[in-house]
C-alpha cells in the first residue's frame, strides 16, 4: 500500500495537485471566462505573525544563502502543522498569501451549524500547537483567526494561457474583518457565523460595540462524544479521505493519471512551478530570500455585491495585466479580495526571470495598468504600491498542499502603500532610486503613518514614464570630489589629454569613446574630463543620458542643442522663445520658426508651409539649422560635448553626430556601456572613422582597490584578508568594491580603531604575520591634505570569515540578469526555428556526405599530400634541437623545445614520455628562475599547464587542479578561490561574453602574437579545468564548472581562431549536456556548426570539419544517441581515413565501435574492429590493440559469440599491461583488468537461494562443483578458451581477486572520460559479482558491502560527468545488488529505470539482458542449474556466425543461458 502511495505521489498530476485546492482539483466549469459558481460554506481565515520580522532578519543576515534555508525550514515548520490540522478537519486550503491562509468547509446550508462547531474544534487545536511549542530562532509565532459562515461565490477568470480564481461575497468581507478584529491566539466569529453556529457549544466572549464574538472554548455536554460528532460531519465533505484512503491527508495525492485534467490544472500554476514539478524537483528548490520587485495593485468596484458586474471588470483588468506583464517577464503571484477590492500580487524578478532594468519595467507596467484600468468603467478606483527589495520566494505549506508565495518587508510596504495613498501608483524610495529615472518623473508624498510598517522612507508618486524634455535635468550625475582623486584611469586620463591637444590645434573633428560594463567608472572619468576641459577659448557641454531618451527621436540633439543656445537656463517659454528668435533670425526665415516649437516647447506660429511639410521635410530642415547654428558657435568658441550612457543616444542623433563630424570641428566625447544589440549604422561609422578613439575600461589593479577602500573608509590602513577579500572579490570593479564594503559596514562586520605606532604595536608570534594593507606612496601625492585625514586604522570583527559571506543583493540580482541574457544564444543564421531538430540532423550530415565527396575527388585539392608524421618530427627534429640548445647552454631555447615535445607527445598519447620531457623542463625551469622576461614567464605558464594536463590524463585532479590555476595566474588570468569571487567573476565573463561576440560579430582586428599565444594557452586550462569541477560531488563545484566552461568559449572568442572557437562551444555544449541545462547545449552545437559552414574547405579548414564529426559522435555517444554517433562516427571515421591522421582515426574507431556494440550491429561492429586492427598494426599502436582486445571481452561476455578468444586477450593483457602507454593512461588498463575478472567471477557455478524480496530469513544451498562434466561439451576435445576458464575457475576466486585487485588501485584515477566510466561501470559488475559470493558464503559484512556498492553506484549515476549511455548498465547493476539483497521494490524500479533508458537510448544489447533479468527474477520456474562453463564452450565464433553455420536464434539462445542464476522465485 506504501508503495502504491508512493508511486501516486509522484504522478505529475498530483504535483500540481498540490498547489491548488480541492475547490480547483474537483472542480467542474464552464469554459466561459469568467465563470461563476455559488456555494455555503465555512471560512478560516488563519494570520501568523511573526514570519515578516522573521524574513527581515534573514534577509540581512551576513550568511545570507544559509539563512533561506533556515527560514524555509521553519516557516514551513509552522505553516505544515496548521495546514495539517485544516485537512484532518476537513478543510481545504483555498490560499496561502505571505504569512497567512484562508480555508474553506464546503457543504449544504443545512449542515452549516454542525461544521462551525468543527471548524471551532480545528481553530482551537490550531492555538494549542503554538501554545506547547518553543520559539524559534527567537521567534514568538502566534496566530489570529477569524472565522465566517454564509453564502460564497467563486469566480473564475484568466486568458489562454493561465487562469485564476476568487472568492467574493459578504463571508469573504466578513472573516477578513473578524481577523482583523483577533487579538493574539483569539478565535473571532463574525455575526453571521455567530447566528448560525451551535451556540450551545460554544462559550464566547462579547466584544464591546461589535457584533462578531470572542471563543473562550468548546462546551460539549457530558454525553457528546465528539469522535463520532466528526465522523458523521465528514460524511458531507465530498472529498474527505474515508475507507481505504483513511490514513491520507488528503484524497488529491491519489489522483490517477488523467492528460486531460492535468492540462486544465496547469493553467491555475506559475509556469517556473510547472517547469520545477516537471523535473521532479524538491520543494525546498525555489525557496530562497531574493531581490524583487513587487507591484501591488487594488480594485475598487462602483457596485461591489454584484458577482457578474464585478466579475467581468475582473476578468478585463487581469487580462490586461497578464499581457503587461508578460512582456518584461512580471508574473502574477495571487489574486485575492483585500479590504475593499480586488487585489493583485504582481512580481518581478522571480527565478529564472530576472531581466535588465527590472525596476523600470515593473513602473512603466504600473503606469500602463493603471491608465487601463482606470477607464474599465465598473472600476471606481485604480491604487498600486510598488517596493522593490529582499523577500522570501519560495514554496510553503505542506508536502500534500503547498504553493509559491512571496513574504516580506517590502510585500507589506506594497500593500500598504496601495491602500493609504488611493487613487494612485506609488513606489518607495529603493524604487525610485534603482529606477534610473529622471526624477521629475515622480513627486515626493507626505509621510503617513502605516500600519505593520514601522518605516517605509520616503514614498513618491509615480507621475509617468512618457518623456518631455526637462532642460536643465541632463547633466552629469557624479559630482567631483577635489580630496578623493580618480585612481587607476591614468591611461584614459592621458588619451583624453592627447586627443584634447590635437583637438585644439587642429581644424578636425576628434571622438573619444569610452567602453566599460556597468560600475567601471565611466561616469567618474567624465566627471574628471569635465573638469580638465575647462578653458578660456572652449566651451564644455556634459550631459547624462537614461533608457527613456532612447526611444525619443532626436533626444540627445535636442537637449545638446538646448545647452548650445542658452536655453537650459530659462525658466518660461516666453524666455526661450525671445532667446530662440535672437539665435536664429539670420539663419532661418521666421515662417519656419514653428519646427522648434515641439522641440524646444514654444509657441511661435504655425505657418501654411510648415504644416504641408512631411515629417522628413521637417527633420532635414532642423538638422540644416542646427549644422549652421553649430558652424557660427565654433568660429567663436570651440565646442566639447560630453556625453555619459551613450548607449542610450538614439539612431536619428547618431545620425546627426555623424553629419556633424564630417563638417564642423567638433570634440565628442562619451561613455558607453557594451551595446546589447549591434548598434545602428551610424553609432558604427563613427567608432570607425579614423579620429575616433575607441578605449575600453579594464579592471582597477589591487594596489587602486586598496587605496580606494583606505579613501572610502577614511583610515590609514586595511588587514590583508580585508585588502585579499575585496581584491579577489571586487574583480578590480570599483562599484563592486563599494557594495561589498557596504555590505561588511551592513554587518558591522568592519571596527575602527585608533592607530598605534610601530613602537608601542605589541608584537607577538601569533600577530606577525598579521601585517595590514597600506595604501601606495602615490595616493599621498594626488590626496591633498593626505596627512591630516584620520588617524584610525580598520580592523575585521572577532570570528568573521569573509570568504563565507553571502554577496550583497544589489550584486546578486545584477548576476541573475546577466545570466539569463548569456544563456539565450543569438539566432542561427544557417539553422531557422522553422526546422524541426529531423530536418537540422539531415542537414548536418548531409553537409558531412558533400564534404566526403569533394574528398574523394582527385581535382579537389583539399586533402594534404602526406599523411601525419607526428613522431617522426619530434624524433627526428624537435628532440635533436633541444638538446642542442642544451649542449650550447641556451637554456631557453631548449626549455622552449622540451616544451614542444611534451606537448607532441600528449597528442600521441604518450604520458609517460610527456611526463619524462617536462622533468627535464622543471630542471631548466629552476635554473631560470631569475628571468623576469615575458617569454619566461610564458614558458612558465605552459609548463604548469602541460603538467596540470598529464596529472588530468593520470587521474591526479587535485594536483591537474593546482597546476591549471599556477598556469592561469602566470598568464594574467585569475580562476576565483572562494564563493564570493567566484560569483562577481562569473558576472564579468557574462559581460565579456557579449562583447567579444559583438566585437566576432563586427571583424574587428586579432590580438598579436604574444596575447594569441596567452589566450591559446589559456583556452587549453579552462577545457581541463570545467571538467575537473564537474567530477566534484559538492554542489557548488559546478557553478566553478560552468564559470571555467564560458571562460573558455570568452577566450577563444578574443582569439578569433575557427578551432579554439569551435572545440569551445562543443566544450561548452557537452557541459551543458552533462550539468543537465536543457536547450542551451543544443544552440551551442548549432553555432559551432554554423561556425564551420563558413570555412574554407582546405587544409586546416578540412580537419575542422573532420574534428567536429568526430567529437559531436563522441558527444552523442555519451549522451545515448546511439543511432547518431553511428551516424557522425561514420563519417568522421571517413575524412580521418582520407586525411591519413591515424592520432585520430583510431579514437573514432574505438568510439564507433562502442555504438555499434551496444546497437547490436554485430557485421558492422566486426568490420570496424577489423579496421581498429589494421590500424593498431600498421602505426604499432598499442592503445588501438588494448582497446580492441576490450571490446572483443565484451563481445565474448555480452554478445553471445567469440570474436578473439578469451585465452588471445589474457596473453595481450599479460604481455603489455606494463606498457608505459597503457601503464600511464587511465581507464583502458581498468576495463580490462575488471572483464576478465567478470569472466572468472561468472565461471564460478554459484547459486543461491534466498527467500522472497524484502524478507529477512536466508535459506543457504551449498554450490556445485565448478568444474563440469565434459559430457556435455561438443567433441572429444577440450577448447583452448574452456582451458582457460577452466583454469580461473580452478583457482576459485584467485584470479577474479588479482584481476580486481589491480582494477581496484587504478579506481582512484578518475577522468571524466568515456573510457573511464566503460572500465568502472565492468569494475562495479565485478563488485556485483563479488556481493553475490559473500551471500552464498553467509559472509557477515555481506549487508555492508551490498549498502556500500549501492551507494557507488547511485553516485556514479548522480555525478555530472557519467554519460547517460553509462545509465542503463549501472541502474541494471543497482537492481541486480537489490535482489541479491532482498529489496524487491527498488530491485523493480531500478530494472524499469534501467528498461526506459534502453528504449530512450536505443540500447538494443541492454535491453535484451534486461528482459532477461526481468523473465528469470520474476519468473516462478525452477531454477537451472549453472550452465556458464557448457555455454562458453559451445559459444561459436564470428567466422561461424559470418557463415551461416550459427544463427541469430542460437546467438540469443547463448545470451540466455549466459544469465547468472541468483534468487529462485524473487517475489
Amino acid at each position: 500500500m506504501s508503495s502504491r502511495r508512493e508511486e501516486s505521489q509522484d504522478r505529475a498530476i498530483v504535483r500540481i495537485a498540490a498547489h491548488l485546492p480541492d475547490l480547483i482539483v474537483y472542480g467542474d466549469f464552464s469554459p466561459e471566462r469568467p465563470s461563476v459558481d455559488y456555494f455555503d460554506g465555512v471560512l478560516m481565515f488563519v494570520d501568523i505573525s511573526g514570519f515578516t520580522a522573521m524574513t527581515e532578519k534573514f534577509s540581512t543576515a551576513m550568511y545570507m544563502d544559509r539563512g533561506a534555508e533556515q527560514l524555509v525550514e521553519i516557516l514551513n515548520h509552522y505553516i505544515s502543522a496548521i495546514v495539517e490540522k485544516v485537512l484532518i478537519f476537513g478543510g481545504d486550503i483555498l490560499k496561502f498569501a505571505g504569512d497567512a491562509l484562508l480555508a474553506l468547509w464546503k457543504v449544504e446550508r443545512r449542515q452549516l451549524e454542525n461544521i462551525i462547531t468543527v471548524v471551532v474544534k480545528c481553530s482551537l487545536e490550531i492555538h494549542g500547537l503554538f501554545e506547547t511549542q518553543e520559539a524559534e530562532e527567537g521567534l514568538d509565532v502566534r496566530v489570529k483567526i477569524g472565522l465566517a459562515a454564509g453564502h460564497i461565490t467563486m469566480l473564475v477568470f484568466g486568458d489562454e494561457t493561465r487562469n485564476y480564481f476568487l472568492v467574493i461575497g459578504q463571508a469573504v468581507e466578513d472573516v477578513r474583518l473578524a481577523q482583523n478584529m483577533a487579538q493574539m491566539n483569539d478565535v473571532i466569529l463574525s455575526p453571521n457565523c455567530w447566528q448560525l453556529c451551535d451556540r450551545s457549544m460554544i462559550e464566547i466572549e462579547r466584544i464591546p460595540d461589535q457584533r462578531a464574538v470572542k471563543v473562550n472554548f468548546l462546551k460539549p455536554p457530558s454525553t457528546f462524544n465528539f469522535d463520532e460528532f466528526f465522523t458523521k460531519c465528514m460524511t458531507f465533505m465530498n472529498y474527505y479521505p474515508s475507507g481505504d484512503h483513511k490514513n491520507l491527508l488528503r484524497l488529491a495525492c491519489m489522483l490517477e493519471s488523467d492528460p486531460e485534467l492535468e492540462m486544465s490544472l496547469q493553467k491555475y500554476v506559475m509556469e517556473s512551478i510547472l517547469k520545477q514539478i516537471d523535473d521532479k524537483q524538491l520543494r525546498g528548490y525555489l525557496s530562497e530570500l531574493r531581490p524583487v520587485t513587487i507591484v501591488f495593485v487594488n480594485l475598487v468596484f462602483k457596485d461591489q455585491d454584484k458577482a457578474e458586474v464585478i466579475g467581468s471588470a475582473i476578468q478585463d483588468a487581469c487580462v490586461h495585466i497578464s499581457s503587461v506583464l508578460r512582456v518584461f517577464r512580471g508574473q502574477i503571484n495571487k489574486v485575492f479580495m483585500f479590504d475593499k477590492g480586488c487585489s493583485f500580487l504582481c512580481v518581478f524578478g522571480f527565478p529564472g526571470e530576472k531581466a535588465p532594468d527590472e525596476v523600470t519595467h515593473a513602473l512603466e507596467s504600473a503606469v500602463d495598468i493603471f491608465d487601463f484600468c482606470s477607464q474599465v468603467h465598473k472600476i471606481h478606483t485604480v491604487s498600486i504600491g510598488v517596493a522593490s527589495g529582499i523577500v522570501f520566494c519560495g514554496i510553503v505549506g505542506h508536502s500534500v498542499r503547498h504553493e509559491y508565495t512571496v513574504i516580506g518587508q517590502k510585500v507589506n510596504i506594497a500593500a500598504r502603500m496601495m491602500m493609504y495613498y488611493p487613487g494612485i501608483v506609488t513606489c518607495d524610495s529603493v524604487t525610485y532610486n534603482g529606477s534610473n529615472l529622471p526624477a521629475y518623473f515622480f513627486k515626493e508624498l507626505p509621510k503617513k503613518v502605516m500600519k505593520g510598517v514601522a518605516d517605509s522612507g520616503p514614498v513618491y508618486q509615480c507621475l509617468g514614464l512618457n518623456e518631455k524634455v526637462m532642460f536643465g535635468m541632463a547633466y552629469l550625475i557624479c559630482s567631483r570630489d577635489e580630496s578623493y582623486p580618480l585612481l587607476g584611469r591614468d591611461k584614459e586620463i592621458k588619451y583624453f589629454m592627447c586627443t584634447m591637444k590635437e583637438f585644439l590645434v587642429s581644424n578636425c573633428s576628434r571622438v573619444l569613446m569610452y567602453e566599460g560594463s556597468s560600475g567601471y567608472g565611466k561616469s567618474q572619468i567624465l566627471m574628471e574630463i569635465e573638469y580638465l576641459a575647462q578653458g578660456e577659448n572652449h566651451r564644455t557641454i556634459a550631459i547624462a543620458l537614461t533608457k527613456i531618451g532612447f526611444h525619443q527621436n532626436f533626444y540627445t540633439i535636442q537637449i545638446l542643442m538646448a545647452n548650445v543656445l542658452g536655453l537650459d537656463a530659462c525658466k518660461h517659454y516666453k524666455e526661450r522663445q525671445t532667446n530662440l528668435q535672437n539665435k536664429v533670425k539670420t539663419l532661418l526665415d521666421e515662417k519656419f520658426y514653428c519646427l522648434l516649437n515641439d522641440l524646444f516647447h514654444v509657441q511661435f506660429p504655425i505657418s501654411r508651409e510648415v504644416s504641408k511639410m512631411t515629417t522628413l521635410k521637417k527633420q532635414k530642415q532642423l538638422e540644416t539649422l542646427f549644422l549652421k547654428i553649430l558652424e557660427q558657435t565654433v568660429k567663436e568658441e570651440r565646442i566639447i560635448f560630453i556625453i555619459d550612457e551613450g548607449q542610450f543616444i538614439d539612431s536619428a542623433s547618431w545620425a546627426f553626430m555623424e553629419k556633424l563630424i564630417r563638417t564642423v570641428p567638433i570634440f565628442i566625447i562619451m561613455s558607453l556601456s557594451p551595446f546589447t544589440d549591434t548598434p545602428c549604422v551610424a553609432a558604427r561609422t563613427i567608432m570607425k572613422n579614423r579620429n575616433a578613439t575607441y578605449v575600453t575600461l579594464g579592471a582597477l589593479q589591487p594596489k587602486d582597490i586598496r587605496n580606494k577602500v583606505c579613501l572610502d573608509l577614511n583610515v590609514r590602513c586595511i588587514p590583508k584578508e580585508l585588502d585579499t577579500y575585496l581584491v579577489e572579490g571586487s574583480c578590480g570593479i570599483p562599484f563592486y568594491c563599494e557594495e561589498l564594503l557596504k555590505n561588511l559596514d551592513h554587518h558591522r562586520v568592519l571596527v575602527f580603531q585608533p592607530m598605534e605606532s610601530e613602537e608601542k604595536t605589541n608584537m607577538t608570534w601569533n600577530n606577525l604575520f598579521k601585517n595590514f594593507s597600506r595604501p601606495s606612496e602615490e595616493l599621498k601625492i594626488l590626496t591633498p591634505n593626505y596627512e591630516e585625514r584620520s588617524e584610525e586604522v580598520c580592523t575585521l570583527a572577532s570570528g568573521v570569515r569573509l570568504k563565507n559571506l553571502s554577496p550583497p543583493a544589489s550584486l546578486k540580482a545584477e548576476e541573475e540578469i546577466t545570466f539569463s541574457k548569456i544563456e539565450t544564444p543569438k539566432k542561427s543564421e544557417i539553422f531557422s526555428e522553422n526546422l524541426s531538430p529531423e530536418e537540422i540532423r539531415e542537414k548536418i550530415l548531409s553537409f558531412f556526405d558533400v564534404i566526403i565527396t569533394k574528398m574523394k575527388m582527385p581535382e579537389e585539392d583539399i586533402i594534404p599530400l602526406e599523411s601525419c608524421q607526428c613522431e617522426e618530427i619530434v624524433e627526428m627534429v624537435i628532440m635533436p634541437l633541444a638538446h642542442h640548445f642544451l649542449a650550447l647552454g641556451e637554456n631557453n631555447k631548449a626549455l622552449y623545445y622540451f616544451l614542444e615535445i611534451t606537448s607532441a607527445y600528449l597528442i600521441l598519447g604518450d604520458n609517460y614520455m610527456a611526463h619524462l620531457y617536462l622533468k627535464e623542463g622543471e630542471r631548466l625551469l629552476k635554473m631560470l628562475k631569475d628571468d623576469r622576461s615575458w617569454s619566461h614567464t610564458f614558458e612558465a605558464a605552459a609548463f604548469y599547464s602541460l603538467k596540470g594536463q598529464v596529472c588530468f590524463n593520470m587521474g591526479q585532479m587535485v594536483l591537474a587542479k593546482k597546476m591549471l590555476r599556477k598556469a592561469l595566474r602566470l598568464l594574467n588570468r585569475v580562476f576565483p578561490y572562494n564563493l564570493i569571487s567566484l560569483f562577481l567573476h562569473t558576472h564579468v565573463e557574462k559581460n565579456r561574453h557579449f562583447y567579444y561576440a559583438d566585437q566576432q560579430a563586427q571583424e574587428s582586428s586579432r590580438p598579436g602574437k604574444r596575447r594569441l599565444a596567452q589566450l591559446y594557452r589559456q583556452t587549453a586550462c579552462f577545457s581541463l579545468l570545467w571538467q575537473i569541477y564537474s567530477l566534484n560531488y559538492f554542489f557548488h563545484h559546478k557553478y566553478y564548472g560552468h564559470l571555467a566552461a564560458m571562460m573558455q568559449v570568452n577566450t577563444a572568442l578574443e582569439t578569433q581562431d575557427d578551432f579554439q572557437i569551435i572545440k569551445a562551444y562543443l566544450d561548452y555544449a557537452l557541459h551543458h549536456q552533462l550539468a543537465g541545462y536543457q536547450g542551451v547545449w543544443f544552440k551551442q552545437e548549432l553555432m559551432a556548426m554554423e561556425q564551420i559552414f563558413n570555412l574554407p574547405l582546405k587544409g586546416m579548414g578540412i580537419e575542422i570539419v573532420s574534428y567536429v564529426a568526430d567529437t559531436l559522435g563522441y558527444t552523442k555517444l555519451l549522451m545515448g544517441h546511439l543511432d547518431l554517433a553511428i551516424d557522425l562516427g561514420s563519417r568522421a571515421h571517413k575524412m580521418w581515413a582520407l586525411l591519413r591522421n591515424p592520432n585520430r582515426h583510431y579514437i573514432v574507431l574505438c568510439w564507433l565501435s562502442k555504438s555499434l556494440f551496444l546497437k547490436s550491429r554485430n557485421k558492422q561492429l566486426i568490420q570496424v574492429l577489423g579496421w581498429l586492427w589494421d590500424l593498431s598494426v600498421t602505426e604499432e599502436h598499442i592503445f588501438s590493440k588494448a582497446f580492441f582486445y576490450f571490446v572483443c571481452l565484451d563481445i565474448m561476455l555480452y554478445s553471445g559469440f567469440v570474436y578473439k578468444t578469451f585465452e588471445e586477450c589474457l596473453e595481450f593483457i599479460r604481455q603489455n599491461e606494463d606498457n608505459r602507454i597503457l601503464k600511464f593512461q587511465s581507464g583502458i588498463l581498468l576495463g580490462l583488468y575488471s572483464s576478465v575478472a567478470i569472466c572468472c567471477g561468472l565461471g564460478q557455478g554459484l547459486s543461491t537461494s534466498v527467500g522472497t524480496a524484502g524478507s529477512h530469513s536466508s535459506t543457504w544451498r551449498p554450490a556445485p562443483s565448478p568444474v563440469c562434466d565434459s559430457a556435455g561439451m561438443a567433441g572429444t576435445c577440450e577448447p583452448a578458451f574452456l582451458k582457460s576458464i577452466r583454469y580461473a575457475r580452478l583457482q576459485d576466486w584467485d584470479s577474479f581477486h588479482e584481476f580486481s585487485s589491480r582494477a581496484k588501485n587504478l579506481v582512484p584515477r578518475r577522468t571524466p572520460t568515456a573510457l573511464y566510466y566503460e572500465g568502472i561501470s565492468r569494475y562495479m559488475e565485478g563488485e556485483v559479482l563479488y556481493l553475490q559470493k559473500q551471500i552464498e558464503g553467509q559472509s557477515e559484512n555481506a549487508q555492508d558491502s551490498g549498502v556500500e556498492l549501492l551507494k557507488s553506484l547511485e553516485s556514479l549515476v548522480a555525478q555530472n560527468t557519467t554519460g547517460p549511455v553509462f545509465y542503463p548498465r549501472l541502474y541494471h547493476l543497482m537492481a541486480y545488488a537489490c535482489i541479491l539483497m532482498g529489496d524487491g521494490q527498488n530491485c523493480d524500479l531500478f530494472l524499469n529505470t534501467a528498461l526506459q533508458l534502453s528504449e530512450t537510448q536505443g540500447n538494443v544489447l541492454e535491453r535484451c539482458w534486461l528482459n532477461m533479468s526481468k523473465e528469470r527474477w520474476y519468473s516462478s520456474s525452477e531454477r537451472t542449474d549453472d550452465c556458464w562453463p557448457q555455454t562458453l564452450a559451445r559459444l561459436p565464433s564470428w567466422e561461424k556466425v559470418a557463415a551461416g553455420e550459427a544463427s541469430a536464434q542460437d546467438v540469443q539462445k547463448n545470451k540466455f543461458l549466459m544469465r547468472v542464476n541468483i534468487l529462485d522465485n524473487p517475489f
